[in-house]
Formats: C-alpha cells, structure tokens, sequence
C-alpha cells in the first residue's frame, strides 16, 4: 500500500489529479490503516479490506473456500485468545491488531533491506537509499518528465535525516521503519505535517484554506455537478478542521487532521468487529461467533486483511 515504497506512494500522490473529477482522492497522509473507501458494511467489507493490504491485495482471501477460511481463521482465534480462556475480549482484539501492524512494517522493512544495504554492513546510508533510489535521474536527468525528482529526493533526505535519530547519515532497521512508516513514529509527526502542508498549500502562505482543502481531494469539471461528499467535507472545515474559525488551518491544525490524537485504528477496529460480531452482546467473543462472521474477519486487520490465510505454511 515492495521495492522503493516511499518513492511509488509519492509518484502515486503527484499523479492522482488524473483521477475522476467526482472520486475522492487520498490525502497527502494518513495513519495507517485507513482506506479512502467510506466505511459501509450494509454494501460491503471493502474499507476493511483496502485499508490494509489496498486494492489489489485486499482480494486475496477470495481464493479461499468458505471452509477453509474459517478452518485458517479458527487457529488465528486460538491465537487471539491470550488468556485462553475461550473468549475474545475488545483489548486482545486490540492487542493482536497493534501487532498485526507492527508486523506488516517490519516485514516492509525486510522485503526492502536487502535492496538498499548494498554493502552489507547492516545499515542504509543516505547515498545508498538515493543511489538505488534516484539512480537513473542521477546518471542522466530527463529533460521533460511530469515528476519532479529533484523535489521529491529532497524531501527524502530530509525526512531520512529526521528518522535517522543520531545523526550519522546511515539508517538501522528501526530507523528506516520511521523513515518509510513516519506517520506511526511520534517524532517523525512534524515532518508528516510539512509534507502535508506542503503538498496542499498552493499558495505558499503556511497555511491550507478551504479552497486548497477541497482541491486536495476533488476538482471540478465544466458541466460535472459537485458530488454530495464534497459539501460535507466543507462542513467538516467549517466546523471542525479550521478550530479557530480564521478560514484556515495551520499546522496545529493540520495535525490534528492527519493525525488525531484522540482516535485510535486499532481500538476503532476492535470495538467495530466486536459490535457486529457479538450475537450475545455480552461484551465479548466466543470462537462460534467469530466464525459466524468470518466474512468480517478475513477481510480485517485481525487477519492482516486476508493475507494470514494464504500463509500455508502457518497452517
């Protein structure tokens, strides 16, 4: 959402104006796990599904019979089940998702290391990360070419050199996690909002108003009638974005968008399959009705969005 991850999503978010004028675009940045899909489980589970593995990945457990999704997903209830007292309370669904995400950017780090530490000595230089990065900008810059790899390498060294915390211009895997994830390490916020902002603030001022707010999302076209989610997210700067009402956000206020400190995915997600999951509602989960709703849950972070079933290896 493997090789050079940070330089695909950025060329990803410079090319997303080519997207239809009525979808709503993804934002410079965002936590993870989210998915620009609206949260619907009357249509279907594909916010669940797209919000961790994206698109093409979140179909994955289709290839699954119904039976043995729910043979797979009985062993990783065992697992979930810490106490192993036979039920499933929301904290060990929190618990198992927290490290559910932990995994996936370890094994983002892994799947990248090998590319990167061409010397072998355990670490990843700047010059080595922009070496195999930019390499064929470096030995002959394009003329014309609808990315700007200046900027965009830039901006990478800038935030390698705010992930790499001791300042020795070479990354342990600890700090290349923060340098590809910076949105889930705390003192890496500051450059996610300078991205953010800078990606969004057309006009240069410091801060985003409502009309580069709109337009980091949508554009309208001559003849296309403003979409019902455009105006409601006009709403929500009104009301809640812009906190001091001047007509703009600045950085306080541009963090608190991208990264609210008082919302947490991993306790959403464990309260939302606790809630549609829970037949008794006594607050807790039995195996039974989890698998009553595997559906659910082959397609939630619990079982890494499908992609811990296909592990046969695990199974």
């Amino acid at each position: 959402l493997d090789l050079c991850v940070s330089l695909i999503c950025w060329l990803l978010l410079v090319a997303r104006g080519n997207g239809k004028p009525t979808e709503r675009r993804p934002r410079v940045h965002q936590e993870e796990p989210l998915s620009v899909l609206q949260h619907d489980d009357k249509q279907n589970f594909d916010y669940d599904h797209e919000a961790f593995l994206g698109q093409d990945e979140a179909k994955a457990f289709d290839h699954l019979s119904p039976d043995e999704s729910k043979r797979r997903l009985s062993i990783i209830v065992d697992r979930i089940d810490s106490n192993k007292d036979d039920f499933v309370s929301e904290d060990e669904l929190r618990l198992w998702i927290e490290a559910v995400q932990s995994q996936h950017m370890f094994e983002d780090v892994e799947r990248q290391w090998s590319e990167f530490d061409l010397n072998r000595d355990g670490l990843i230089s700047w010059d080595e990360y922009r070496n195999v990065t930019y390499g064929s900008y470096l030995d002959g810059p394009l003329t014309q070419t609808e990315y700007n790899y200046t900027h965009m390498m830039a901006r990478d060294e800038r935030r390698f050199k705010v992930a790499n915390r001791d300042g020795d211009l070479s990354a342990d895997r600890q700090e290349f996690m923060a340098f590809l994830h910076p949105e889930n390490h705390e003192y890496m916020k500051h450059v996610v909002v300078q991205e953010t902002m800078e990606d969004i603030d057309k006009n240069g001022d410091g801060f985003i108003d409502l009309k580069e707010y709109i337009g980091d999302m949508f554009t309208a076209e001559n003849g296309l009638e403003e979409p019902e989610w455009v105006a409601s997210e006009r709403q929500q700067f009104s009301e809640f974005r812009d906190k001091n009402q001047d007509g703009k956000m600045d950085r306080e206020e541009t963090l608190d968008w991208i990264l609210p400190a008082d919302y947490d995915h991993a306790v959403a997600e464990a309260k939302h399959l606790l809630y549609e999951s829970d037949s008794n509602k006594d607050g807790r989960l039995t195996k039974e009705e989890i698998l009553n709703k595997f559906d659910l849950f082959v397609g939630s972070q619990v079982t890494n969005y499908g992609e811990a079933l296909l592990r046969h290896d695990e199974f």
